[in-house]
């Protein structure tokens, strides 16, 4: 049986996306192993083992993130709340969407974008997001 472990994303600037998981989803630096050409950064929290992988490849200024990545997802216990939040801090959010599949709520969500582009989605806990 397998185990998910973690997932990882690249960015260019560390300290800011340090800052941005950390000021969004209170993730914190559990392990930084600096090599010659690139930084590996681990983030988490006390809510899951699952960690966030930064790693920081030295002298790269930007990436592509092309057509193929879709996006990371977290659950919290009021997503109203994490909206005003997060625009509150002055984070790129979107807006909230109430997602139904038939007429069936599925889903109410926003995504929030980090420094590098990528998206976050942050669920409503209930469900099948728990």
């Amino acid at each position: 049986m397998a185990k998910l472990v973690h997932s990882m994303i690249r960015v260019t600037d560390e300290a800011r996306s340090v800052d941005f998981y950390r000021r969004a989803f209170a993730l914190e630096v559990i392990d930084r192993l600096p090599f010659e050409s690139f930084t590996l950064v681990y983030l988490a929290n006390d809510e899951s083992s699952f960690e966030l992988e930064l790693t920081v490849n030295h002298g790269t200024e930007g990436y592509d993130l092309g057509n193929g990545y879709g996006h990371l997802a977290v659950v919290v216990d009021d997503v109203d709340a994490e909206h005003a939040r997060l625009t509150a801090e002055g984070l790129t959010v979107g807006k909230l969407v109430d997602f139904k599949n038939d007429g069936v709520p599925v889903a109410r969500f926003f995504f929030a974008t980090d420094p590098d582009g990528y998206k976050i989605e942050v669920i409503q806990k209930g469900g099948r997001f728990k």
